[in-house]
């Protein structure tokens, strides 16, 4: 299914494969790293009374947006055969011009541990890289 050019199916299904990832990431492979980077306790976070399922639902909902928009942008960025590779490269680029340098000024002015950074900063790489190939895949 497309619309305006684009393939929704593969937007959809880039959202829904880095929204795992990011499960994966945060939930299996770092949670006490992060919890640590963040400042808070195994006990800070059961005193909360278990997650909110708020961020979770605006977190999905910004990852369709960002693979709209990375979609978009792998369609008009010129003529040539939109692959794997060509969407993994330009989720790749974006995260280095835009989202890896975004958190360093962020997390510094923040005071953010630079831990905090390298983990948020490997999660949005990932999902990038994902979301391109995914569409690059599947075709824009």
């Amino acid at each position: 299914m497309h619309f305006a050019g684009l393939n929704l199916f593969a937007v959809v299904l880039a959202a829904v494969v880095s929204f795992m990832f990011g499960w994966l990431w945060y939930g299996i492979l770092f949670p006490r790293q992060w919890t640590a980077a963040v400042g808070k306790t195994e006990t800070d976070m059961k005193a909360q009374g278990g997650p909110s399922p708020t961020p979770f639902v605006i977190s999905f909902i910004a990852l369709l947006v960002m693979a709209w928009v990375l979609g978009s942008i792998i369609q008009n960025l010129g003529p040539g055969e939109v692959t794997l590779r060509h969407g993994a490269l330009t989720g790749a680029l974006f995260w280095l011009g835009f989202v890896a340098t975004t958190l360093v000024v962020n997390h510094t002015f923040q005071g953010a541990k630079p831990a905090l950074t390298f983990l948020d900063g490997g999660h949005w790489l990932g999902v990038l890289l994902l979301q391109g190939g995914v569409i690059g895949w599947l075709g824009s």
